[in-house]
């Protein structure tokens, strides 16, 4: 699913222009990942927070209840942020990046990796039941 599938309720054109900008893999990326984070909870609102002279564009955030996950274009990788991540289960040990922290777990995705999609809408779905 591409992001051009999502229905239109579910995009938000913030984030559609930030994907457009990006222009690489890290672009196409953040947009697959977007299609299964969106699809994991039809209530989820996507919205972009944290505009600041650094990053203009801002940041994909995903909520319900509370931020489920933020999703970022760095340097290197996607990264997919979720606040509550230390109190996921992560069977499938998606979580590879802050593992060293109390409270956040990220996943980042380096060129040419893949994340098994029904893993990642599960850990979502687990995200968002934590914010209930």
């Amino acid at each position: 699913m591409t992001r051009e599938d999502l229905p239109v309720e579910h995009r938000s054109r913030e984030v559609d222009a930030i994907l457009r900008q990006a222009g690489d893999w890290r672009g196409e990326t953040l947009s697959r990942v977007r299609a299964v984070v969106l699809g994991a909870h039809p209530d989820l609102v996507e919205e972009v927070k944290w505009k600041k002279p650094s990053r203009p564009e801002g940041v994909p955030v995903w909520s319900l209840g509370g931020i489920v996950c933020i999703g970022e274009m760095l340097k290197s990788a996607v990264r997919l942020t979720f606040p509550k991540g230390a109190q996921l289960k992560d069977p499938r040990q998606l979580c590879n990046a802050r593992l060293d922290s109390a409270s956040v777990r990220a996943i980042d995705i380096r060129e040419g990796e893949k994340v098994p999609q029904a893993a990642l809408r599960a850990l979502v779905r687990e995200a968002v039941s934590l914010n209930r």
